[in-house]
């Protein structure tokens, strides 16, 4: 509610939050949980007009816990509720264009649920009419240790973790290929502009660069010129990501002095597998280097 709280008191929402006497337990990522409650929370904000209301439901059924968040804003159609979860929907929401449809958020919503043991869904009673995002989570069973832990990776974290930079002035997909790379246990940042990008490289210079091919101010292809050109940066990992993947797209790339291609949206194993391989060769150049 914290990071929810300013959009929805600029936008006059009234917000009804459910009335709980015992805290209901689940196990989990704290840090990715609040993530979850946000993004959804911030969808129902954005999509209601000013003055609006929003209400969030909650209840305990058969060992699983059932939260609706639900708003009387702009609706969804049956066509964007079919495609409201899959990466980059782009669908219009009537009455606010301007927002670009749902972007992915909604997709990092639900594999993070789903890395859960949940499942989430959408409903409306159509455009004009609202929508309601109803998420269940297991509980946590009786007895549980409930004291908390660190996080368990998604994977094995690799010998040697990369520093990574992602570049992409789309929030959403910087946020979803972000949350991938560091559960390969990678270090990753973020930036959404190539200059604060190129500000971020000189200060703390990273073995990869991830770097969308569209970005306003200096695009992709200028950027990665940049890196190779300062010497801080001029052996980093460049990886291209872009919505082409037509052979002159792959050409215009390499000769831009990218390593790698990637076409959106980018496959996570063949990601993993490509910086698990980086990472093995750093590791083996290091050795070689110090046995000299």
């Amino acid at each position: 509610m914290e990071q929810v709280i300013p959009l929805i008191r600029a936008r006059g929402h009234q917000l009804d939050l459910p009335l709980q006497t015992e805290p209901l337990v689940v196990c989990g990522d704290a840090k990715r949980l609040i993530q979850v409650f946000a993004n959804l929370l911030n969808n129902a904000a954005k999509y209601t007009p000013p003055g609006g209301r929003l209400w969030v439901e909650m209840a305990a059924r058969e060992g699983r816990i059932h939260v609706a968040v639900n708003d009387n804003g702009i609706g969804m159609s049956e066509d964007l509720i079919a495609s409201a979860f899959d990466l980059f929907a782009q669908a219009e929401r009537a009455a606010d264009r301007a927002q670009g449809g749902l972007g992915i958020g909604l997709a990092v919503v639900k594999r993070l649920v789903e890395l859960h043991g949940g499942v989430i869904g959408a409903s409306s009673g159509g455009l004009g009419k609202g929508s309601c995002f109803t998420l269940i989570l297991p509980m946590a069973p009786a007895g549980a240790d409930l004291e908390p832990h660190a996080p368990f990776p998604a994977s094995a974290s690799p010998a040697s973790p990369l520093r990574i930079l992602v570049v992409d002035d789309n929030i959403d997909a910087a946020e979803m290929l972000s949350t991938r790379i560091a559960a390969e246990g990678h270090e990753v940042c973020t930036e959404h502009s190539s200059v604060a990008a190129l500000r971020k490289a000189m200060d703390a210079p990273a073995d990869v660069y991830l770097l969308d091919i569209g970005l306003p101010e200096i695009d992709g292809f200028a950027l990665a010129r940049r890196l190779r050109a300062n010497p801080s940066t001029a052996n980093a990992v460049l990886i291209a990501v872009t919505g082409y993947g037509r052979d002159e797209d792959r050409a215009a790339t390499k000769a831009a002095g990218f390593d790698f291609h990637f076409v959106k949206p980018v496959d996570g194993s063949d990601l993993a597998a490509l910086l698990a391989e980086i990472a093995a060769s750093r590791r083996a150049s290091a050795k070689a280097t110090s046995l000299r």
